[in-house]
Protein backbone atom coordinates (compact mmCIF):
# COMPACT_ATOMS: atom_id res chain seq x y z
CA UNK A 1 0.00 0.00 0.00
CA UNK A 2 1.49 3.52 -0.91
CA UNK A 3 2.51 6.13 1.87
CA UNK A 4 1.27 9.97 0.39
CA UNK A 5 3.14 12.99 2.07
CA UNK A 6 2.52 16.41 1.50
CA UNK A 7 5.82 19.09 1.42
CA UNK A 8 7.10 21.88 -0.21
CA UNK A 9 7.57 21.99 -3.94
CA UNK A 10 10.28 23.30 -4.27
CA UNK A 11 11.00 22.37 -8.09
CA UNK A 12 8.84 21.20 -10.74
CA UNK A 13 8.55 18.23 -12.32
CA UNK A 14 8.09 14.17 -11.86
CA UNK A 15 10.58 12.15 -10.77
CA UNK A 16 9.93 8.11 -10.26
CA UNK A 17 12.83 5.77 -8.93
CA UNK A 18 14.31 4.29 -6.33
CA UNK A 19 14.57 5.63 -2.92
CA UNK A 20 18.70 6.32 -1.96
CA UNK A 21 18.82 7.24 1.59
CA UNK A 22 21.74 9.57 2.34
CA UNK A 23 22.62 8.36 5.60
CA UNK A 24 25.72 10.23 7.54
CA UNK A 25 27.67 8.66 9.98
CA UNK A 26 27.77 8.21 13.78
CA UNK A 27 29.69 11.15 14.41
CA UNK A 28 29.13 11.35 18.06
CA UNK A 29 32.38 10.43 20.50
CA UNK A 30 33.19 10.61 24.17
CA UNK A 31 33.99 14.38 25.20
CA UNK A 32 36.55 13.54 28.20
CA UNK A 33 39.42 16.45 28.87
CA UNK A 34 42.96 15.00 27.38
CA UNK A 35 46.06 14.48 29.48
CA UNK A 36 48.68 17.02 29.55
CA UNK A 37 51.09 17.11 27.16
CA UNK A 38 48.78 16.07 24.35
CA UNK A 39 47.93 19.61 23.55
CA UNK A 40 50.36 19.72 20.45
CA UNK A 41 49.02 16.52 19.46
CA UNK A 42 45.04 17.51 19.34
CA UNK A 43 46.34 20.68 17.65
CA UNK A 44 48.05 19.03 14.97
CA UNK A 45 44.77 16.75 14.70
CA UNK A 46 42.60 19.86 13.98
CA UNK A 47 44.96 21.56 11.81
CA UNK A 48 44.74 18.15 9.38
CA UNK A 49 41.11 17.93 9.67
CA UNK A 50 40.89 21.70 8.62
CA UNK A 51 43.17 20.77 5.47
CA UNK A 52 41.90 18.26 4.94
CA UNK A 53 38.31 19.83 4.73
CA UNK A 54 39.29 22.36 2.31
CA UNK A 55 40.88 20.28 -0.49
CA UNK A 56 37.66 18.86 -0.40
CA UNK A 57 35.55 22.03 -0.48
CA UNK A 58 37.59 23.53 -3.10
CA UNK A 59 36.63 20.89 -5.20
CA UNK A 60 33.06 20.78 -4.62
CA UNK A 61 33.51 24.31 -5.08
CA UNK A 62 34.71 23.55 -8.44
CA UNK A 63 32.23 21.22 -9.58
CA UNK A 64 29.35 23.48 -8.46
CA UNK A 65 30.58 25.92 -10.62
CA UNK A 66 31.03 24.24 -13.68
CA UNK A 67 27.72 22.68 -12.57
CA UNK A 68 25.33 25.53 -11.23
CA UNK A 69 27.40 28.81 -11.89
CA UNK A 70 29.73 30.68 -9.87
CA UNK A 71 26.33 32.45 -8.29
CA UNK A 72 25.53 29.48 -6.40
CA UNK A 73 29.19 27.72 -6.27
CA UNK A 74 30.39 31.62 -3.97
CA UNK A 75 29.01 29.77 -1.46
CA UNK A 76 31.83 27.70 -0.78
CA UNK A 77 33.93 30.42 -1.08
CA UNK A 78 32.12 31.49 2.21
CA UNK A 79 33.38 28.24 3.53
CA UNK A 80 36.54 28.40 2.53
CA UNK A 81 36.61 31.37 4.34
CA UNK A 82 35.29 29.95 7.24
CA UNK A 83 38.35 27.39 7.63
CA UNK A 84 40.90 30.63 7.52
CA UNK A 85 39.41 32.87 9.62
CA UNK A 86 41.46 33.21 12.75
CA UNK A 87 38.22 34.61 14.22
CA UNK A 88 37.40 30.73 14.07
CA UNK A 89 40.32 29.22 14.37
CA UNK A 90 41.75 31.02 17.50
CA UNK A 91 38.79 29.95 20.03
CA UNK A 92 39.51 26.17 19.02
CA UNK A 93 42.75 26.07 19.89
CA UNK A 94 42.41 27.78 23.08
CA UNK A 95 39.85 25.61 24.01
CA UNK A 96 42.49 22.71 23.31
CA UNK A 97 45.23 24.15 24.78
CA UNK A 98 43.52 25.86 27.70
CA UNK A 99 40.53 23.91 28.63
CA UNK A 100 42.26 20.46 27.77
CA UNK A 101 39.52 19.76 25.70
CA UNK A 102 39.96 17.31 23.11
CA UNK A 103 39.82 18.63 18.90
CA UNK A 104 36.32 17.67 18.36
CA UNK A 105 35.09 19.22 21.82
CA UNK A 106 36.60 22.31 21.00
CA UNK A 107 35.48 22.83 17.84
CA UNK A 108 31.94 21.80 18.67
CA UNK A 109 32.03 24.16 21.67
CA UNK A 110 33.14 26.94 19.10
CA UNK A 111 31.05 25.89 16.43
CA UNK A 112 28.06 26.42 18.60
CA UNK A 113 29.25 29.75 20.32
CA UNK A 114 28.91 30.63 16.35
CA UNK A 115 26.22 29.35 15.67
CA UNK A 116 23.94 31.06 18.45
CA UNK A 117 25.24 34.26 17.73
CA UNK A 118 24.58 34.00 13.35
CA UNK A 119 20.96 32.79 14.86
CA UNK A 120 19.82 35.27 16.51
CA UNK A 121 21.04 37.86 14.20
CA UNK A 122 17.37 39.27 12.90
CA UNK A 123 19.20 39.56 9.14
CA UNK A 124 18.07 36.50 7.55
CA UNK A 125 21.01 36.32 4.92
CA UNK A 126 23.20 36.54 8.21
CA UNK A 127 20.91 33.76 10.24
CA UNK A 128 21.74 31.49 6.79
CA UNK A 129 25.63 31.35 8.03
CA UNK A 130 24.70 29.54 10.49
CA UNK A 131 23.82 26.60 8.29
CA UNK A 132 27.46 27.55 6.71
CA UNK A 133 29.18 26.64 10.05
CA UNK A 134 27.11 23.86 10.64
CA UNK A 135 28.29 22.33 7.01
CA UNK A 136 31.66 23.17 7.58
CA UNK A 137 32.23 21.92 10.99
CA UNK A 138 30.79 18.67 10.04
CA UNK A 139 32.94 18.03 7.57
CA UNK A 140 35.83 18.88 10.28
CA UNK A 141 34.26 16.78 12.57
CA UNK A 142 34.35 13.74 10.58
CA UNK A 143 37.96 13.93 9.84
CA UNK A 144 39.43 14.36 12.82
CA UNK A 145 36.77 11.05 13.43
CA UNK A 146 37.90 9.40 10.53
CA UNK A 147 35.09 9.09 9.59
CA UNK A 148 33.17 9.26 5.83
CA UNK A 149 30.55 11.50 5.26
CA UNK A 150 28.10 10.40 1.80
CA UNK A 151 29.66 11.45 -1.03
CA UNK A 152 26.72 12.17 -3.41
CA UNK A 153 28.31 12.72 -6.59
CA UNK A 154 29.24 8.51 -6.63
CA UNK A 155 25.67 8.28 -7.41
CA UNK A 156 25.70 6.42 -10.53
CA UNK A 157 22.10 4.69 -10.85
CA UNK A 158 19.11 6.46 -11.20
CA UNK A 159 17.71 7.34 -7.82
CA UNK A 160 15.83 9.81 -5.59
CA UNK A 161 17.67 11.09 -2.31
CA UNK A 162 16.12 11.41 1.26
CA UNK A 163 17.25 12.72 3.31
CA UNK A 164 16.46 15.33 6.27
CA UNK A 165 17.96 17.97 4.87
CA UNK A 166 20.82 18.16 2.09
CA UNK A 167 23.69 20.87 2.82
CA UNK A 168 24.76 23.03 0.43
CA UNK A 169 27.80 20.75 -0.40
CA UNK A 170 25.43 17.54 -0.53
CA UNK A 171 23.40 19.40 -3.16
CA UNK A 172 26.74 20.84 -5.59
CA UNK A 173 27.60 17.31 -5.77
CA UNK A 174 24.15 15.84 -7.00
CA UNK A 175 24.28 14.71 -11.22
CA UNK A 176 21.05 15.30 -12.80
CA UNK A 177 21.68 12.35 -15.32
CA UNK A 178 21.49 9.75 -12.11
CA UNK A 179 19.66 12.38 -9.34
CA UNK A 180 15.87 12.46 -10.46
CA UNK A 181 14.86 13.86 -7.89
CA UNK A 182 15.28 14.39 -3.92
CA UNK A 183 13.06 14.47 -0.98
CA UNK A 184 13.72 16.06 2.46
CA UNK A 185 12.07 16.49 6.07
CA UNK A 186 13.10 20.20 6.44
CA UNK A 187 13.60 23.51 4.17
CA UNK A 188 11.51 25.74 2.91
CA UNK A 189 11.33 27.38 -1.17
CA UNK A 190 13.91 29.78 -0.26
CA UNK A 191 16.04 27.14 1.30
CA UNK A 192 19.65 26.47 -0.43
CA UNK A 193 18.60 23.11 -1.50
CA UNK A 194 15.44 24.41 -2.99
CA UNK A 195 17.42 27.40 -5.00
CA UNK A 196 19.85 24.54 -5.99
CA UNK A 197 17.41 22.09 -7.40
CA UNK A 198 15.80 24.53 -9.45
CA UNK A 199 18.95 25.41 -11.14
CA UNK A 200 19.92 21.62 -11.79
CA UNK A 201 15.85 21.52 -12.61
CA UNK A 202 15.51 18.54 -10.67
CA UNK A 203 12.23 18.06 -9.36
CA UNK A 204 12.29 18.28 -5.23
CA UNK A 205 9.55 18.45 -2.43
CA UNK A 206 11.17 19.55 0.65
CA UNK A 207 9.90 19.95 4.39
CA UNK A 208 8.35 16.56 4.57
CA UNK A 209 8.69 16.56 8.16
CA UNK A 210 8.99 12.60 8.02
CA UNK A 211 10.47 11.40 5.13
CA UNK A 212 13.12 9.83 6.75
CA UNK A 213 10.93 7.75 9.13
CA UNK A 214 8.44 6.45 6.50
CA UNK A 215 10.94 5.97 3.01
CA UNK A 216 13.49 3.36 3.12
CA UNK A 217 16.27 1.86 0.62
CA UNK A 218 14.83 -0.56 -1.20
CA UNK A 219 11.40 1.09 -1.89
CA UNK A 220 9.93 3.04 -4.53
CA UNK A 221 8.97 6.49 -4.45
CA UNK A 222 6.96 9.27 -6.62
CA UNK A 223 8.56 13.25 -6.70
CA UNK A 224 5.79 15.32 -7.90
CA UNK A 225 7.58 19.06 -7.20
CA UNK A 226 4.63 20.45 -8.87
CA UNK A 227 2.20 19.67 -6.18
CA UNK A 228 4.33 19.20 -3.14
CA UNK A 229 3.89 15.49 -3.19
CA UNK A 230 5.34 12.24 -2.32
CA UNK A 231 4.20 8.50 -2.53
CA UNK A 232 6.24 6.02 -1.29
CA UNK A 233 5.89 2.21 -2.58
CA UNK A 234 3.07 3.62 -5.02
CA UNK A 235 0.73 0.81 -6.90
CA UNK A 236 1.03 0.31 -10.56
CA UNK A 237 -2.00 2.42 -11.30
CA UNK A 238 -0.57 5.42 -9.41
CA UNK A 239 3.27 4.40 -11.28
CA UNK A 240 1.08 4.51 -14.35
CA UNK A 241 -0.88 8.07 -13.74
CA UNK A 242 2.39 9.58 -12.57
CA UNK A 243 4.71 8.26 -15.87
CA UNK A 244 1.84 10.16 -17.60
CA UNK A 245 2.16 13.07 -15.90
CA UNK A 246 5.63 13.33 -16.28
CA UNK A 247 5.68 12.12 -20.19
CA UNK A 248 3.26 15.24 -20.46
CA UNK A 249 5.63 17.40 -19.02
CA UNK A 250 8.36 16.21 -21.31
CA UNK A 251 5.86 16.83 -24.52
CA UNK A 252 5.15 20.66 -23.25
CA UNK A 253 8.92 21.53 -22.76
CA UNK A 254 9.60 20.27 -26.13
CA UNK A 255 6.19 22.08 -27.29
CA UNK A 256 7.71 25.19 -25.83
CA UNK A 257 10.76 24.79 -27.90
CA UNK A 258 9.19 25.86 -30.74
CA UNK A 259 8.38 29.25 -29.69
CA UNK A 260 12.25 29.57 -28.94
CA UNK A 261 11.95 32.15 -32.37
CA UNK A 262 8.52 33.36 -32.47
CA UNK A 263 7.19 37.00 -31.55
CA UNK A 264 5.83 37.79 -28.63
CA UNK A 265 2.36 39.10 -29.59
CA UNK A 266 -1.12 38.52 -28.26
CA UNK A 267 -4.15 37.01 -30.30
CA UNK A 268 -5.11 40.24 -31.98
CA UNK A 269 -1.41 41.07 -32.83
CA UNK A 270 -0.38 43.01 -30.24
CA UNK A 271 3.32 42.82 -29.46
CA UNK A 272 4.96 42.85 -25.99
CA UNK A 273 8.65 42.32 -25.02
CA UNK A 274 9.70 39.37 -22.71
CA UNK A 275 13.03 39.51 -21.69
CA UNK A 276 14.83 37.15 -18.72
CA UNK A 277 16.55 38.13 -15.38
CA UNK A 278 19.99 37.37 -14.61
CA UNK A 279 22.79 37.47 -12.22
CA UNK A 280 26.03 36.65 -14.04
CA UNK A 281 27.45 36.63 -17.55
CA UNK A 282 27.32 32.34 -16.90
CA UNK A 283 23.39 32.63 -17.04
CA UNK A 284 23.26 34.11 -20.99
CA UNK A 285 22.99 30.67 -22.03
CA UNK A 286 19.27 30.27 -20.68
CA UNK A 287 18.69 33.56 -22.00
CA UNK A 288 19.13 31.80 -25.65
CA UNK A 289 18.16 28.74 -25.30
CA UNK A 290 14.52 30.06 -23.94
CA UNK A 291 14.39 32.63 -26.63
CA UNK A 292 14.32 35.92 -24.44
CA UNK A 293 13.89 39.47 -26.19
CA UNK A 294 16.37 41.02 -23.90
CA UNK A 295 17.94 41.37 -20.65
CA UNK A 296 15.07 43.33 -18.36
CA UNK A 297 17.47 42.73 -15.30
CA UNK A 298 20.82 41.70 -14.43
CA UNK A 299 21.85 42.33 -10.91
CA UNK A 300 25.40 43.37 -10.66
CA UNK A 301 25.54 43.12 -7.40
CA UNK A 302 26.50 39.13 -7.64
CA UNK A 303 30.02 41.09 -8.97
CA UNK A 304 30.53 42.27 -5.97
CA UNK A 305 29.78 39.38 -3.84
CA UNK A 306 31.27 35.79 -2.54
CA UNK A 307 34.94 37.87 -2.57
CA UNK A 308 37.32 40.18 0.25
CA UNK A 309 37.69 43.22 -1.87
CA UNK A 310 35.72 45.21 -4.75
CA UNK A 311 35.76 44.83 -8.00
CA UNK A 312 38.31 46.36 -10.50
CA UNK A 313 36.74 49.01 -12.92
CA UNK A 314 38.36 46.65 -15.63
CA UNK A 315 36.74 43.54 -14.29
CA UNK A 316 33.65 44.46 -14.43
CA UNK A 317 33.91 46.44 -17.86
CA UNK A 318 34.61 42.67 -19.04
CA UNK A 319 31.53 41.62 -17.02
CA UNK A 320 29.37 44.10 -18.70
CA UNK A 321 30.67 43.93 -22.13
CA UNK A 322 31.01 40.33 -22.60
CA UNK A 323 26.82 40.37 -21.55
CA UNK A 324 26.49 43.07 -24.33
CA UNK A 325 28.69 41.49 -27.29
CA UNK A 326 26.27 38.12 -26.49
CA UNK A 327 23.11 39.70 -26.37
CA UNK A 328 23.79 40.74 -30.07
CA UNK A 329 22.32 44.82 -29.85
CA UNK A 330 19.29 43.40 -27.74
CA UNK A 331 18.84 45.91 -24.70
CA UNK A 332 20.33 44.97 -21.82
CA UNK A 333 19.10 46.79 -18.27
CA UNK A 334 22.05 46.63 -15.91
CA UNK A 335 20.73 47.82 -12.67
CA UNK A 336 23.74 49.50 -10.49
CA UNK A 337 24.76 47.80 -7.49
CA UNK A 338 21.92 46.69 -4.85
CA UNK A 339 23.71 46.00 -1.62
CA UNK A 340 21.97 46.09 2.02
CA UNK A 341 18.59 44.71 3.27
CA UNK A 342 19.19 40.67 2.64
CA UNK A 343 22.67 41.25 0.97
CA UNK A 344 25.49 42.30 2.64
CA UNK A 345 29.07 42.88 1.28
CA UNK A 346 31.46 41.73 4.79
CA UNK A 347 34.35 43.44 3.38
CA UNK A 348 32.78 47.16 3.09
CA UNK A 349 31.89 47.05 7.11
CA UNK A 350 28.69 49.04 6.78
CA UNK A 351 27.08 49.74 9.70
CA UNK A 352 24.47 47.03 11.39
CA UNK A 353 20.83 48.55 11.44
CA UNK A 354 18.14 48.49 13.17
CA UNK A 355 15.49 47.58 9.53
CA UNK A 356 17.74 47.07 7.13
CA UNK A 357 15.47 46.86 4.51
CA UNK A 358 14.58 50.75 5.03
CA UNK A 359 17.71 51.31 5.60
CA UNK A 360 21.10 52.43 4.01
CA UNK A 361 20.75 50.25 1.20
CA UNK A 362 21.39 50.14 -2.42
CA UNK A 363 21.21 53.61 -4.52
CA UNK A 364 21.14 55.54 -0.68
CA UNK A 365 24.36 53.55 -0.06
CA UNK A 366 26.61 54.30 -3.45
CA UNK A 367 25.44 57.73 -3.63
CA UNK A 368 27.42 57.87 -0.26
CA UNK A 369 29.99 55.79 -1.65
CA UNK A 370 30.95 58.03 -4.90
CA UNK A 371 34.27 56.56 -5.34
CA UNK A 372 32.55 52.95 -5.76
CA UNK A 373 29.67 54.15 -7.34
CA UNK A 374 31.32 56.00 -9.91
CA UNK A 375 33.78 53.00 -10.75
CA UNK A 376 30.42 51.12 -11.75
CA UNK A 377 29.60 54.08 -13.76
CA UNK A 378 32.95 54.07 -15.63
CA UNK A 379 32.92 50.63 -16.38
CA UNK A 380 29.16 50.70 -17.62
CA UNK A 381 29.95 53.56 -20.03
CA UNK A 382 33.23 52.01 -21.61
CA UNK A 383 31.34 48.73 -21.92
CA UNK A 384 28.00 50.65 -23.86
CA UNK A 385 29.80 50.80 -26.84
CA UNK A 386 29.70 46.93 -27.07
CA UNK A 387 25.92 46.47 -27.32
CA UNK A 388 22.28 48.24 -26.47
CA UNK A 389 22.85 49.51 -22.66
CA UNK A 390 20.15 50.89 -20.41
CA UNK A 391 21.25 51.57 -17.04
CA UNK A 392 19.01 51.57 -14.15
CA UNK A 393 19.27 53.38 -10.55
CA UNK A 394 17.30 50.99 -7.36
CA UNK A 395 15.26 51.81 -4.61
CA UNK A 396 14.93 55.52 -5.90
CA UNK A 397 12.63 57.32 -3.87
CA UNK A 398 12.49 60.91 -4.42
CA UNK A 399 13.87 62.65 -7.97
CA UNK A 400 16.60 64.30 -6.12
CA UNK A 401 17.83 61.13 -5.96
CA UNK A 402 17.81 60.02 -9.76
CA UNK A 403 19.37 63.71 -10.12
CA UNK A 404 21.82 62.95 -8.31
CA UNK A 405 22.86 59.60 -9.29
CA UNK A 406 22.45 60.21 -13.56
CA UNK A 407 24.57 63.78 -12.18
CA UNK A 408 27.37 61.36 -11.48
CA UNK A 409 27.04 59.38 -14.91
CA UNK A 410 26.94 62.29 -16.27
CA UNK A 411 30.48 63.82 -15.03
CA UNK A 412 32.04 60.22 -15.43
CA UNK A 413 30.93 60.02 -19.33
CA UNK A 414 32.36 63.87 -20.04
CA UNK A 415 35.51 62.68 -18.15
CA UNK A 416 35.84 59.43 -20.30
CA UNK A 417 35.39 61.10 -23.73
CA UNK A 418 38.01 63.58 -22.82
CA UNK A 419 39.95 60.84 -21.99
CA UNK A 420 39.53 59.61 -25.77
CA UNK A 421 36.72 56.58 -24.72
CA UNK A 422 34.12 55.78 -27.19
CA UNK A 423 30.82 56.30 -24.94
CA UNK A 424 27.36 55.35 -26.81
CA UNK A 425 25.60 58.74 -27.02
CA UNK A 426 21.92 57.05 -26.44
CA UNK A 427 21.89 55.21 -23.39
CA UNK A 428 18.74 55.04 -21.86
CA UNK A 429 18.52 55.98 -17.80
CA UNK A 430 15.38 54.73 -16.15
CA UNK A 431 14.55 53.33 -12.17
CA UNK A 432 13.04 50.57 -10.58
CA UNK A 433 9.84 51.79 -9.30
CA UNK A 434 9.66 49.26 -5.81
CA UNK A 435 8.72 52.42 -3.32
CA UNK A 436 5.58 53.72 -3.27
CA UNK A 437 6.19 57.05 -3.17
CA UNK A 438 8.14 56.78 -6.97
CA UNK A 439 4.73 54.89 -8.03
CA UNK A 440 2.63 58.17 -6.77
CA UNK A 441 4.92 60.41 -8.20
CA UNK A 442 5.33 58.37 -11.69
CA UNK A 443 3.84 61.67 -13.59
CA UNK A 444 7.49 63.89 -12.19
CA UNK A 445 9.14 61.11 -12.67
CA UNK A 446 8.37 60.00 -15.82
CA UNK A 447 9.55 63.98 -17.47
CA UNK A 448 13.13 63.17 -16.40
CA UNK A 449 14.00 59.36 -16.96
CA UNK A 450 13.57 57.21 -20.13
CA UNK A 451 11.92 54.35 -18.74
CA UNK A 452 10.09 52.38 -15.57
CA UNK A 453 10.89 48.76 -14.58
CA UNK A 454 8.64 47.93 -11.85
CA UNK A 455 10.31 45.77 -9.26
CA UNK A 456 7.00 43.86 -7.60
CA UNK A 457 9.15 41.78 -4.71
CA UNK A 458 9.64 45.21 -3.09
CA UNK A 459 6.73 46.83 -3.80
CA UNK A 460 4.70 44.18 -2.70
CA UNK A 461 6.03 44.31 0.54
CA UNK A 462 6.62 47.67 1.03
CA UNK A 463 2.53 48.59 0.05
CA UNK A 464 1.27 45.77 2.19
CA UNK A 465 4.01 46.93 5.24
CA UNK A 466 4.82 43.26 5.47
CA UNK A 467 8.23 41.55 5.39
CA UNK A 468 8.11 39.32 2.76
CA UNK A 469 10.69 36.95 4.88
CA UNK A 470 8.35 36.91 8.00
CA UNK A 471 6.21 33.81 7.93
CA UNK A 472 3.70 35.59 10.05
CA UNK A 473 2.67 37.97 7.58
CA UNK A 474 3.60 36.38 4.42
CA UNK A 475 -0.69 36.43 4.12
CA UNK A 476 -0.14 39.97 2.88
CA UNK A 477 2.35 39.02 0.15
CA UNK A 478 -0.25 39.48 -2.27
CA UNK A 479 1.00 40.13 -5.91
CA UNK A 480 -3.08 40.23 -7.40
CA UNK A 481 -4.13 43.20 -4.43
CA UNK A 482 -5.79 46.08 -6.29
CA UNK A 483 -3.92 48.60 -4.55
CA UNK A 484 -0.91 46.98 -6.13
CA UNK A 485 -2.62 47.07 -9.60
CA UNK A 486 -3.86 50.73 -9.15
CA UNK A 487 0.16 51.65 -8.62
CA UNK A 488 1.30 49.56 -11.44
CA UNK A 489 -1.35 51.21 -13.76
CA UNK A 490 -0.24 54.77 -12.38
CA UNK A 491 3.15 53.98 -13.49
CA UNK A 492 2.58 52.64 -16.97
CA UNK A 493 0.03 55.75 -17.85
CA UNK A 494 2.34 57.99 -16.47
CA UNK A 495 5.65 56.58 -18.84
CA UNK A 496 3.04 56.09 -21.64
CA UNK A 497 1.96 59.78 -21.38
CA UNK A 498 5.59 61.10 -21.79
CA UNK A 499 5.88 58.57 -24.90
CA UNK A 500 8.38 56.74 -22.23
CA UNK A 501 8.57 52.50 -21.76
CA UNK A 502 7.35 50.87 -18.77
CA UNK A 503 8.50 46.85 -18.08
CA UNK A 504 8.65 44.94 -14.92
CA UNK A 505 11.83 42.82 -13.62
CA UNK A 506 10.02 40.98 -10.67
CA UNK A 507 8.53 37.34 -9.97
CA UNK A 508 4.97 39.12 -10.62
CA UNK A 509 6.43 39.46 -14.60
CA UNK A 510 6.17 35.22 -15.00
CA UNK A 511 3.08 35.08 -12.80
CA UNK A 512 0.36 32.91 -14.50
CA UNK A 513 -2.34 34.97 -13.29
CA UNK A 514 -0.77 38.14 -13.42
CA UNK A 515 0.02 38.19 -17.00
CA UNK A 516 -3.25 38.90 -18.19
CA UNK A 517 -3.56 41.30 -15.99
CA UNK A 518 -0.38 43.24 -16.84
CA UNK A 519 -1.09 42.68 -20.16
CA UNK A 520 -4.59 44.53 -20.17
CA UNK A 521 -2.66 47.65 -17.54
CA UNK A 522 -0.58 48.06 -20.70
CA UNK A 523 2.75 46.70 -19.61
CA UNK A 524 5.34 47.04 -22.41
CA UNK A 525 8.45 44.52 -21.70
CA UNK A 526 7.97 41.46 -18.62
CA UNK A 527 11.42 40.45 -17.28
CA UNK A 528 11.35 36.76 -15.68
CA UNK A 529 13.54 33.97 -14.94
CA UNK A 530 14.45 32.64 -18.39
CA UNK A 531 13.22 29.45 -17.50
CA UNK A 532 9.80 31.25 -17.52
CA UNK A 533 9.87 33.20 -20.78
CA UNK A 534 8.13 30.76 -23.35
CA UNK A 535 5.38 29.83 -21.04
CA UNK A 536 4.79 33.14 -20.87
CA UNK A 537 5.02 33.25 -24.91
CA UNK A 538 2.56 30.62 -24.78
CA UNK A 539 -0.33 32.46 -22.53
CA UNK A 540 0.22 35.68 -24.41
CA UNK A 541 -0.21 34.47 -27.74
CA UNK A 542 -3.48 32.93 -26.23
CA UNK A 543 -5.04 36.27 -25.27
CA UNK A 544 -6.92 39.10 -26.56
CA UNK A 545 -5.33 42.69 -25.34
CA UNK A 546 -8.60 44.05 -26.01
CA UNK A 547 -10.13 41.77 -23.62
CA UNK A 548 -7.00 41.65 -20.77
CA UNK A 549 -7.98 45.74 -20.93
CA UNK A 550 -11.61 45.25 -19.57
CA UNK A 551 -10.39 42.92 -17.39
CA UNK A 552 -7.49 45.30 -16.02
CA UNK A 553 -10.34 47.53 -15.71
CA UNK A 554 -12.49 45.32 -13.84
CA UNK A 555 -9.73 44.16 -11.04
CA UNK A 556 -8.96 47.70 -9.91
CA UNK A 557 -12.13 48.16 -8.84
CA UNK A 558 -12.24 45.11 -6.64
CA UNK A 559 -11.90 44.66 -2.90
CA UNK A 560 -9.31 42.35 -2.43
CA UNK A 561 -7.08 39.90 -4.14
CA UNK A 562 -9.48 36.63 -3.65
CA UNK A 563 -12.12 39.12 -6.37
CA UNK A 564 -9.02 39.81 -8.77
CA UNK A 565 -8.37 35.90 -9.16
CA UNK A 566 -11.86 35.16 -9.67
CA UNK A 567 -12.13 37.59 -12.35
CA UNK A 568 -8.98 36.14 -14.01
CA UNK A 569 -10.00 32.88 -13.45
CA UNK A 570 -13.39 34.17 -15.50
CA UNK A 571 -11.60 35.79 -18.22
CA UNK A 572 -9.06 33.41 -18.79
CA UNK A 573 -10.46 29.87 -17.78
CA UNK A 574 -11.70 29.01 -21.27
CA UNK A 575 -8.56 28.92 -22.94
Amino acid sequence: MSNILKGIGASDGVAIAPVYSLEEPDLTFEGKQIEPGQEDAEVERFKAAFNQSKVEITKIRNHAEEAVGPEHAAIFDAHLLVLDDPEFLGPIEAHIRNDQKSAPQALLETRDQFVAIFENMENEYMKERAADIKDVSKRVLAHMLGKELPDPSKIDTPVVIVAEDLTPSDTAQLDKNFVKGFVTNVGGRTSHSAIMSRSLEIPAVVGTKEITAVAKVGDDIIVDGSAGEVIVNPTEEEVLVYKDKEARVQEEKAELQKLVDEPSETMDGIAVELAANIGTPDDLDGVKSNGAEGIGLYRTEFLYMGRNELPTEEEQYEAYKKVLEDMDDKPVVVRTLDVGGDKELPYLDLPKEMNPFLGHRAVRMTLDNPDLFRTQLRALLRASQHGNLKIMFPMIATIDEFNRAKALLIEEKDKLVDEGEKIKEDIEVGIMVEIPSAAILADQFAKVVDFFSIGTNDLIQYTMAADRMNESVSYLYQPHHPALLRLIKMVIDAAHKEGKWAGMCGEMAGDEQAVPLLLGLGLDEFSMSASSVLKARKQISQLKKTDMERLAASAIECKDSEEVLALVEEYTGKI
